[in-house]
């Protein structure tokens, strides 16, 4: 039998989760109700309660609660809870995972559901899975499911919105996934300008024995390979579209955030880095660039996609940056350059070529690296350039062997 937290503000929403307990019981899971409530007393009688949820990061929940700030005593929650289900999940006491609320249950239920692995079943009944969700998912698996109306009660709507939350959250249970013979698993980043390059790497790999998960180096991708990284489910990076770099430093709209290439060196793994798409910053549809940047090399990828060519400064720091990440890396690690073009559009005769400025970014690569570099006269694309990529992995995960 397999157990579910039912995680919610019990002093509000104390009949709403109840419902859903009772729902889960009647599915054959056994449910466990979770008190994060900081209002009144729980309508509802918790299996664990809110001052042991407190108690998971040593916060006196009585002196918060006395100051009568719903505010502070929300985040408080959002802090603990995560401690608390991370525990329980690690020790094999919960399964799966549902909550249901509006603005602050959705905080502190969607917080704790980050704190769990990928694949763990997570389901979030909210007020707000209509809008921008994106703050409360992260990185993580959560799935969003529109509460319609308030959660304010039960009622002949909610009773059918929750009774197939119940539902689906025990479907999600049941289901064994069938993930095929366990594979040594090889994470990589790529851009539509980077595609021939991870395709042709990916079959190399692939014929060599390793399992190829690839993300989109959209800002959220890199965020999302950054967390798959950091689990301790992959054997080796191969990191050839470090463009999210591009537009954190420069102000583009798809940045992965200051930790972006930080993961691996916390895992301890082989990485393969190339500057793929350096030569380009992200914005949206041409109207929406800021206007500090008028008379930059501009190229119209689509009509929602604004590029920009980044300049000789900003490369040599880029340079800069994706040396330093790359030097934190102590299980093997070697860049490796293209110098014909890092991406489809900056070849020569295409419009983002700029000799300069690779020029720029490939000697601030070299001269601040402490790890390997290797240099091809090849482009990115380069059929021979993506095979060195990918057998160079293979040699640095060889040698941990």
């Amino acid at each position: 039998m397999a157990t579910i937290a039912v995680l919610g503000t019990l002093d509000s929403k104390g009949e709403e989760h109840a419902f859903v307990a009772a729902l889960i019981a009647r599915h054959g899971h056994k449910p466990l109700l979770i008190d994060v409530g900081t209002g009144g007393p729980a309508t509802v009688q918790p299996d664990i309660t809110r001052e042991q949820v407190a108690a998971a990061i040593g916060l006196d929940l009585a002196t918060l609660m006395a100051k009568k700030d719903r505010g502070a005593c929300v985040v408080a929650m959002t802090h603990a809870a995560p401690a608390l289900v991370s525990k329980l999940a690690s020790d094999g006491r919960i399964h799966g995972i549902i909550s249901l609320g509006g603005g602050g249950g959705t905080a502190i239920g969607t917080a704790a559901m980050r704190a769990l692995p990928l694949g763990f079943p997570k389901l979030m009944v909210s007020t707000l899975a209509a809008g921008n969700v994106a703050p409360y998912l992260g990185t993580k698996d959560i799935t969003m499911m529109p509460s319609i109306a308030d959660v304010a009660g039960l009622n002949r709507l909610s009773r059918v919105i929750f009774t197939r939350a119940a539902g689906a959250i025990c479907g999600m249970v049941d289901a064994e996934p069938q993930v095929g013979a366990a594979k040594p698993l090889i994470v990589a980043s790529q851009f539509g300008n980077t595609t021939t390059c991870v395709t042709e790497a990916k079959k190399v790999l692939e014929a060599a024995g390793y399992e190829v998960l690839v993300f989109a180096a959209t800002g959220t991708g890199g965020r999302i390979m950054e967390s798959v990284i950091e689990s301790g489910i992959v054997a080796g990076v191969l990191d050839v579209t470090t463009t999210e770099w591009a537009d954190e430093l420069v102000g583009g709209v798809l940045n992965a955030g200051s930790e972006r290439m930080d993961a691996a060196a916390k895992a301890n793994i082989p990485v393969v880095v190339a500057p793929g798409c350096l030569d380009m910053v992200n914005f949206g549809e041409m109207s929406s660039v800021p206007a500090k940047f008028a008379g930059r090399n501009f190229y119209i990828h689509n009509p929602q996609i604004t590029l920009m060519r980044t300049t000789a400064d900003e490369c040599r720091q880029l340079g800069e940056i994706v040396a330093k990440k790359a030097n934190a890396y102590s299980a093997g690690t070697a860049i490796m350059i293209p110098r014909r073009a890092i991406s489809v559009i900056s070849a020569a005769g295409q419009p983002f070529h700029d000799a300069a400025a690779d020029t720029a970014l490939f000697d601030a690569l070299k001269s601040n690296a402490q790890v390997p570099v290797q240099e091809f006269d090849l482009a990115i694309n380069d059929k021979e350039f993506a095979q060195a990529c990918a057998y160079k992995l293979i040699e640095l995960i060889g040698c941990r062997s």
